[in-house]
């Protein structure tokens, strides 16, 4: 009869414990949770206040093929991460202290893995910003020199650079990027082959043809009256590869090589 008593207790005892443990870990859940929405409020106006919604237009501004545009809205995302966060750490308070400590190392963990995606988020981001200034770098200096295929190479050299950042952000959060590398490695071993044969067969013409070109564009203007080989005529258009004239007998295209090989006489 004792022992029975005894063990009754203890059941009441363990039971009045359990009880109490888990109204504390209701009662921390619950404050909790009340003071990460008002934290998520304050972080809300405090985005507005600091404009990072014109980061987020900045973002989107970025063209990443012909058309299409990113979308992204960095304060949620930033609000998404941080309610997530604080959700976690709450979670590992609240299973410390009910004993459960499988479940609070494993969120711990998960924790200490989000600085990581992080900085590789933000790696990518600033690489991103890298690539799009490189990019409009290419064109403008294209349209300087009033070059075309200016959106061609623009456009590639936007993806190689995207590219290696991706890989670097990859790196950062951990993830094993050898087998991505070794591929891309072998890629970029076979593109710029290519590109080197392409340039030491094709350059001498191309560069001749450009160096024409834009020569032409600074020697003569449109609506100017020139004489060569006999044709007189008014410039109506300089393209890459060829000039248009205005006749008395019509329109004539002339190629700019054999205006640069010829003597021309400029009438006015």
């Amino acid at each position: 009869m004792e022992k029975l008593d005894e063990i009754k207790n203890m059941a009441i005892d363990s039971f009045s414990t359990t009880g109490v443990t888990v109204l504390k870990a209701l009662l921390v859940l619950l404050v909790g949770w009340i003071f990460i929405k008002l934290l998520l409020r304050v972080l809300k106006k405090s985005f507005k206040f600091l404009k990072v919604d014109k980061l987020s237009e900045k973002i989107n501004d970025i063209e990443v093929v012909e058309g299409k545009k990113l979308n992204v809205n960095v304060a949620k995302v930033l609000l998404t991460v941080v309610k997530w966060m604080l959700l976690l750490t709450l979670l590992v308070i609240v299973s410390e202290m009910m004993g459960i400590t499988m479940i609070s190392e494993g969120i711990a963990s998960l924790i200490g893995y989000l600085p990581q995606v992080l900085s590789a988020t933000a790696i990518f981001v600033i690489g991103l910003f890298i690539a799009n200034a490189v990019k409009k770098s290419i064109q403008t200096f294209f349209k300087s020199f009033e070059l075309s295929g200016s959106k061609i190479v623009s456009q590639l050299v936007f993806f190689i650079i995207l590219i290696l950042v991706s890989v670097t952000a990859l790196n950062q959060a951990g993830v094993n990027t050898d087998l991505i590398t070794s591929n891309l490695n072998l890629i970029f071993g076979a593109f710029l082959a290519a590109f080197a044969l392409a340039i030491g067969l094709g350059a001498k013409a191309v560069v001749a043809d450009l160096l024409r070109t834009f020569y032409t564009r600074r020697l003569y203007e449109l609506g100017q009256k020139i004489k060569f080989n006999d044709i007189e005529g008014e410039i109506e258009a300089i393209d890459d590869i060829s000039l248009t004239l205005k006749t008395k007998s019509g329109k004539l295209i002339v190629p700019i090589k054999d205006i640069v090989e010829n003597q021309v006489e400029i009438l006015g």
